[in-house]
C-alpha cells in the first residue's frame, strides 16, 4: 500500500470516526498531533486526537458528516493533505453546553507526515475552532 493510500484510509477511518481502534492500523507507534486550536491545545498524540474525534462525533453530535474537497500527496515531504469541512449538529450529551441543536459547517485541513513504512508519523489540524463553537452555540 502506497503512503497516500495509507493516509487516505487513515482519514475516512478517523472521520468515520472508527476511533484509535480503527485508526491504529494506518499509524505509527508514538506518532505526534498538534493543532492551534483551542479545544486540541492539550492533546498531543494522534492516538488521542482520534479518541477525541470519536467522542465528538459519537456522543456529542452524532451523526456528523464531512464533505472532502480535495487531497493531495507531496512526495518530497512525504506529506498527505486533506481539506474538508465538518458538518455537525450538538444534539447529543456531551460538549460546554447542553444540546443546543445548533449546526456548524466548519472546514479544516489534515497535514499528515508519512514515515518510511506508510504510516502516520505526525498529524497537524489546521482548524478554526473557534468559527465552530459559536456555530454549536458553544460561545
Amino acid at each position: 500500500m502506497t503512503a497516500f493510500e495509507n493516509a487516505t484510509k487513515f482519514f475516512i477511518a478517523c472521520e468515520a470516526p472508527a476511533g484509535w481502534a480503527g485508526c491504529q492500523p494506518y499509524v505509527a507507534e508514538g506518532a505526534t498531533f498538534t493543532a492551534q486550536s483551542e479545544p486540541l491545545a492539550e492533546i498531543t498524540t494522534v492516538e488521542a486526537y482520534c479518541d477525541w474525534m470519536y467522542g465528538l462525533a459519537t456522543v456529542t453530535a452524532p451523526g456528523a458528516t464531512y464533505d472532502l474537497h480535495a487531497s493531495a500527496y507531496d512526495e518530497q515531504t512525504r506529506t498527505a493533505i486533506f481539506f474538508a469541512t465538518y458538518h455537525a449538529k450538538h444534539t447529543g450529551a456531551g460538549g460546554p453546553v447542553p444540546p443546543t441543536h445548533q449546526e456548524t459547517h466548519s472546514h479544516y485541513v489534515y497535514f499528515l507526515t508519512m514515515n518510511a513504512e506508510n504510516k502516520v508519523e505526525r498529524m497537524v489540524k489546521v482548524w478554526n475552532a473557534p468559527w465552530a463553537m459559536r456555530e454549536l452555540g458553544w460561545v
